[in-house]
């Protein structure tokens, strides 16, 4: 009766009354309790269900069908459920958690009722409300019973991606269910490949990171051979730097540029051997035929159960030049790779181009495809997703080209700073085309050179053959007190390399197939102590010209440990010598240079001392001549911490090596302080000096002298440039495995400016202090002229008689002649006072008698040309006998185009002594001659 009542009351149009749902409860609780009959129940529940839905009560009508639920019936249970989802998703505000959660429970009550199809369905449904939200547990179970029930059903594909969603997501799962889950997809898998005719099926496990893929283009490098040592180059085991790829890049710029006169062409692309995803991959790279291309692909396993990967093997297809036909081909396979759970291991797989070709590889199931960078230019690029191309797995497979190998034979790891040692390189030619044009850089081209191989001797058999040769070029000399240097004059066109790139001497310049060469190398310690990286950078072509590879390059580096051995300053100062007096200075004066050596080698590397046999020095315009040593010693040795000073007098070159002809030779002084004599001017210490001494540039002496001395501070700089250089080349004894061994080696020191000393180590740049902020800006500094510097235009020097004797009973007044010798040292003409008339007031001069006057013209004014020098005859009167200083003249100069400069007083030399004696009466001749 109410479930009649409830329908009446329902089906009155317009009614004002609502409509009494709970007339229905009554009625289908007393079908339940009192008639105990549940079909008639279902009835009332899903005929009021229907209604409430009708009225939009999706709830209340969800909630009455989830009442009737019951363990009598799966099916029932199964249909109401469902019916009660349906209710949830049409809600106003749509319920879909709930929605999804209760088709969940009605496909477990299909499928225990064994309506399979109904609960895929079930499932299937509410897996588009799980799916890519994170709920990996969730997922898991739905995926699995999705995948059994597909497969029940015979939709093998279905469950294979319903198994393969499980093992791919990030499953938070132990490691018993994940192998459970293993196991039934192998299952389910074994079963379709057995049924299916697909070759290639995809496979879940493990995962490839693709954008991790690395391509290596090149051949395997021969290990180390005996005492051979190879060269680095490029492998899979180094990881990509983006400084050193930077670094490499600017020496292969520096190796193109030099073949092509200085320029580098605008289609020029670095060479990049091993391609990832930090490389520039917007082109296809070249490969050569014959030659391994190895793929490196990354595989993680996200499972915490082991996987065993055996018969790995690259798969890829490609199109040959002018033809559209494909052929899909298979490298080797691989050995057997295990990866253990929730490890990432990469693998390399290879192939080799045999034909000339357009090389595509599959990308295949495995989701081998890479994605390029993701653009950014334009505003659909930052709105959208887009990728750029990524070409590293399409190479273009080129003709031969040749390959070399290089090999290091006694190549050192630790040396003393400066120190020379001999190594060999053999070069050798693997492929089957010839190579030339072989040439290397490097970030450190002053530490090493290469020899001429037809001046070499070969490799010994061992190095303890060549533990006592010299690497310098000797001559057997023995040492005379007071000898002078030997010169060599050379071309520095000889040895520099203005673009800093060497060109490798190879017979013919050409090495041909399956041919090997070995030449000398000798190495120079750097200056620094510490630890160098010191990268080579080898550069060859192919004979044959027009290839797509214009060149190829081969890397090389090692690491030097550098000790420290001996410290070397060096100053000049002008002699106070007359120039008359040195034959060989023809008139323009010299220069004393003072060295002073310490040894600061710690002997850790088990030196004993140190021995100096040779000091040399080249120069355009000075030259070493003379060694200047008070105790006549044979050898200079110094022990740890020792030091020791020698002096040497140097003079201008000779003038028929400062011809127009001759601009760019250099002067080689050796002056050997033991029994032979290093010729410095040859291999390799001429090759060391001009790379490590930087060279300014020959055009700048050859200015009209006009221009020269328009400038004052050209002019001031000129009057004090000495621009010689030092080189030191010593000797240190060495015991290493009871056996004496000899190392050598060089020192640089460039000295530029008269009074200003100069070193070999190179000066440590201090930090700079903080300067507190200022507000209100500062005047500039007055322009102050260097006085100190203008002091030294002339050079001044007294001549007279160191003793003179004079009867000054007969005659009071006794004249000395003197003459006084001015030598302009500047390349300008120059104004010049000369005043007798001052009275010094040093105290070196108050120590002696001052009583005497010049005699006649007290004050001079003079021009001297550029490196003039003119002697001034003067007149000395003394009254009495005694000590006098006769340098008491002020010379005042100035440059002559400086008309409204005030003139500056010159340096005088040091105090110039005289002794005046007397004469007795009976000493004296009756004529009264002296």
């Amino acid at each position: 009766i109410t479930e009649m009542a409830a329908v009446s009351a329902f089906l009155q149009g317009g009614a004002p009354r609502p409509y009494p749902a709970h007339y229905m409860d009554t009625a289908i609780q007393t079908y339940k309790d009192v008639c105990k009959n549940m079909v008639l129940a279902e009835r009332c529940a899903l005929l009021s269900a229907e209604i409430l839905k009708s009225q939009g009560k999706y709830s209340d009508a969800a909630t009455l069908l989830i009442k009737m639920t019951s363990e009598d019936s799966d099916l029932r249970s199964a249909l109401l459920l469902e019916q009660a989802a349906h209710c949830f998703i049409n809600m106003r505000n749509p319920m879909v958690r709930k929605f999804a959660f209760h088709m969940i429970l009605a496909g477990h009550r299909f499928s225990k009722a064994g309506q399979r199809r109904h609960a895929l369905r079930c499932y299937c449904q509410a897996m588009q409300v799980y799916k890519d939200r994170g709920w990996s547990l969730a997922e898991d179970h739905i995926n699995f019973t999705i995948g059994r029930q597909s497969f029940t059903l015979r939709q093998p594909d279905n469950a294979v991606i319903a198994f393969r969603q499980i093992l791919i997501n990030d499953s938070r799962q132990t490691a018993t269910q994940q192998g459970a889950f293993l196991r039934e997809y192998l299952y389910v898998y074994k079963s379709v490949i057995g049924a299916s005719d697909i070759s290639l099926p995809q496979l879940p496990l493990p995962c490839i990171n693709s954008s991790a893929t690395r391509v290596y283009f090149g051949h395997e490098r021969r290990l180390a051979e005996g005492e051979k040592q190879a060269a680095t180059h490029v492998s899979l085991d180094q990881e990509y730097d983006q400084d050193s790829s930077a670094m490499w890049c600017h020496l292969e710029e520096q190796l193109v540029a030099s073949v092509n006169r200085g320029i580098v062409p605008a289609n020029f692309q670095p060479t990049q051997y091993c391609l990832n995803n930090q490389t520039d991959n917007l082109r296809h790279p070249l490969a050569v035929v014959e030659e391994p291309i190895i793929v490196e692909v990354t595989f993680k396993n996200p499972l915490k159960v082991s996987l065993a990967l055996s018969n790995l093997s690259l798969l890829w297809k490609f199109s040959s030049d002018g033809t559209s036909s494909s052929k899909e081909t298979k490298t080797e396979d691989l050995t057997e790779e295990t990866i253990t759970n929730e490890e990432t291991t990469a693998v390399g797989v290879g192939n080799v181009g045999h034909q000339t070709l357009d090389l595509m590889v599959v990308r295949g199931r495995q989701n081998l495809k890479i994605l390029g960078p993701r653009l950014n230019l334009t505003k659909e690029d930052k709105m959208l997703i887009r990728h750029g191309p990524d070409r590293r797995l399409d190479p273009i497979i080129t003709p031969p080209m040749p390959l070399m190998e290089v090999f290091f034979l006694q190549f050192p790891t630790a040396l003393l700073c400066g120190e020379i040692r001999k190594a060999y390189v053999e070069f050798c030619n693997v492929s089957g085309v010839a190579l030339c044009g072989l040439r290397v850089a490097s970030t450190h081209p002053d530490f090493f050179t290469f020899g001429s191989q037809a001046t070499t001797p070969l490799t010994p058999i061992s190095p303890n053959s060549a533990e006592n040769c010299s690497a310098y070029k000797t001559l057997a000399t023995a040492l005379q007190p007071g000898s002078v240097a030997s010169e060599v004059l050379v071309s520095a066109d000889d040895f520099s390399q203005p673009s800093g790139v060497i060109e490798i001497p190879i017979d013919g310049n050409t090495l041909q197939s399956g041919e090997s060469t070995q030449l000398p190398l000798w190495l120079r310690g750097p200056d620094e102590e510490g630890v160098h990286e010191i990268n080579f950078l080898f550069y060859y072509e192919s004979t044959e010209k027009g290839l797509k590879i214009s060149h190829r390059v081969l890397r090389h580096t090692v690491f030097i440990c550098a000790s420290r051995s001996l410290s070397v300053q060096a100053s000049a100062c002008r002699s106070s010598v007359p120039p008359h007096h040195c034959l060989d200075d023809k008139g323009s004066g010299g220069t004393l240079v003072f060295v002073d050596v310490e040894n600061i080698n710690t002997s850790e590397g088990g030196v004993r001392e140190f021995h100096i046999v040779q000091v040399s020095s080249s120069s355009q315009h000075w030259r070493l001549h003379k060694y200047i040593n008070p105790d006549k010693d044979k050898d200079c040795k110094l022990s740890s911490r020792e030091r020791a000073k020698l002096c040497f007098r140097a003079t201008r070159c000779k003038p028929h090596q400062a011809t127009s002809d001759a601009v760019e030779k250099y002067t080689f002084a050796d002056l050997n302080l033991g029994n032979e004599r290093i010729i410095s001017s040859s291999t390799p210490c001429g090759d060391f000096f001009f790379r490590c001494c930087r060279i300014p540039n020959s055009h700048q002496g050859s200015l009209p002298t006009e221009d020269r001395g328009s400038d004052i501070t050209n002019i001031v700089k000129k009057c004090n440039e000495l621009d010689l250089n030092i080189i030191i080349i010593w000797k240190a004894y060495v015991v290493e495995d009871n056996k004496q061994l000899i190392l050598e080696g060089q020192l640089h020191v460039a000295l530029q400016t008269i009074g200003k000393e100069a070193s070999s180590l190179t000066p440590k740049e201090e930090a700079q202090e903080m300067v507190l902020l200022k507000f209100k800006s500062e005047l500039p500094p007055p322009v102050v002229l260097p006085c100190a510097e203008l002091s030294q235009l002339i050079k001044t020097n007294l001549h007279y008689p160191e003793t003179y004797t004079h009867p000054f009973v007969q005659d009071s007044l006794c004249l000395v002649p003197v003459t006084l010798t001015l030598s302009n040292c500047s390349l300008a003409q120059v104004d010049v006072i000369i005043d007798l008339k001052h009275k010094s007031s040093s105290p070196e001069s108050l120590e002696v008698h001052s009583s005497f006057a010049w005699v006649g013209q007290t004050q001079y004014k003079l021009q001297l040309k550029p490196q003039e020098v003119l002697g001034l005859s003067l007149q000395a009167c003394f009254l009495r006998a005694g000590v006098y200083n006769l340098n008491t003249p002020q010379v005042f100069a100035k440059p002559s185009e400086q008309s409204a400069m005030c003139e500056t007083s010159q340096q005088t030399a040091s105090p110039a002594l005289i002794i005046i004696n007397n004469t007795c009466d009976a000493c004296w001749p009756a004529d009264g001659t002296t």
